[in-house]
């Protein structure tokens, strides 16, 4: 039987959309199963900020009476208004070990982006570069961390036969961050004169101040990481929404802030997330009716962390103040429960800080591919 891809439209499509990577992973070891709740949340238009700025259409591919995958094409305007291009992106990727299913998929995304004057599609990505994004081509036998996707092996070779080249790959770097003897010297020499020298204070978020100190880390992103591959500036309904999601992990343990004593001027902004996947993976996609303790028992199941924004404006970045986030992400392993973590995603062309996690000991130990293609306008518009 042949494949036909066609549009999400109804309640038991979406539904079937999200159950997809349940039954295509849960022989997995590696995979976690995400809350069902929550995926729906993230896919309605009217809950999610990123709409407010975006469309999209999620997108079914059928054999036989049977789901065989899924995928989703999106234009952000945000990012098109920033970079000033015409580019579009494919998300959401989950299909079964087939090379024609693969290419029905990437075939239905570039076609709705066609018909709407996209002339580029990057992917995947669900449906930012700062949700889960890339194909996992290295690293497949480790659990994911939060935000982090997992894919079989099979998805490069169908992705590449599918006719998507390579864009960039990005690396999750792993910090053993209670073992201070890995670390060169120069980084606590550096760490130390944050203060004395540059008169900069690292503090650390409360859950009271979170939404303001939100505000302060936009300030930071969109300086820091505007020159970043993907990037797209946050704006204020990106970041309620954004507070709100980090309401359910935040730990003020590693939620920082480095500002001028002088006059409390944001210098950089370091948010490391407590790994709810360990949860998820406990909690098996449901809250009822267990779920919901496992939840409410997450710091003493919690063990590892994800380093996901570490960033200093361009301005401030001689001052050592990377070098002071570190130093006190060691000294909070030193008396707290997680030891342990990932760092990134970080792009292969970012050398400075990959040259930075090096001298601290760390190893990439995951490997993601961010595909691009471009996009004929003479395909047909799917469905």
């Amino acid at each position: 039987m042949s494949v036909e891809v066609r549009p999400v439209g109804t309640r038991r499509e979406l539904r079937e959309f999200v159950e997809l990577p349940f039954r295509l992973h849960a022989t997995s070891p590696q995979w976690v199963p995400p809350l069902r709740l929550e995926r729906r949340l993230f896919l309605n238009p009217r809950r999610n900020a990123y709409f407010r700025h975006a469309e999209a259409q999620l997108f079914l591919a059928w054999r036989d009476g049977r789901v065989a995958g899924r995928v989703s094409a999106q234009i952000d305007h945000a990012y098109n208004a920033f970079h000033g291009d015409r580019t579009g992106m494919f998300g959401f990727l989950e299909m079964e070990d087939d090379p024609e299913v693969a290419r029905a998929l990437i075939a239905a995304a570039e076609a709705w982006l066609a018909a709407r004057g996209r002339d580029r599609m990057l992917g995947p990505m669900d449906f930012t570069m700062n949700d889960e994004c890339g194909v996992l081509f290295e690293g497949h036998e480790r659990e994911p961390f939060v935000k982090q996707p997992w894919h079989p092996p099979y998805y490069l070779p169908r992705c590449e036969e599918a006719g998507l080249s390579k864009a960039v790959d990005l690396y999750m770097w792993e910090l053993v961050i209670a073992d201070r003897e890995l670390i060169l010297p120069i980084i606590f020499e550096l760490a130390e004169q944050v203060g004395p020298k540059h008169g900069i204070r690292i503090r650390h978020m409360s859950r009271r101040t979170l939404r303001a100190d939100m505000d302060r880390f936009a300030e930071v992103y969109n300086a820091a990481w505007r020159r970043n591959f993907g990037f797209v500036p946050y704006s204020k309904e990106d970041l309620d929404h954004y507070a709100q999601e980090l309401q359910l992990v935040f730990d003020p343990a590693w939620f920082m802030v480095a500002e001028r004593a002088s006059d409390g001027e944001t210098i950089g902004v370091a948010i490391t997330v407590p790994d709810i996947n360990q949860v998820l993976r406990r909690m098996d996609g449901r809250v009822l009716p267990l779920g919901w303790w496992h939840f409410l028992r997450r710091a003493s199941i919690i063990d590892r962390v994800r380093v996901g924004f570490l960033g200093v404006k361009p301005e401030y970045q001689h001052t050592g103040v990377a070098a002071g986030f570190f130093v006190e992400h060691f000294d909070q392993a030193v008396v707290r429960p997680q030891k342990w973590g990932e760092m990134g995603w970080i792009l292969e062309t970012n050398r400075a800080m990959n040259r930075g996690m090096e001298s601290m000991g760390a190893r990439i130990v995951k490997r993601y591919r961010v595909f691009e293609r471009a996009v004929s306008q003479r395909v047909l518009t799917p469905g």
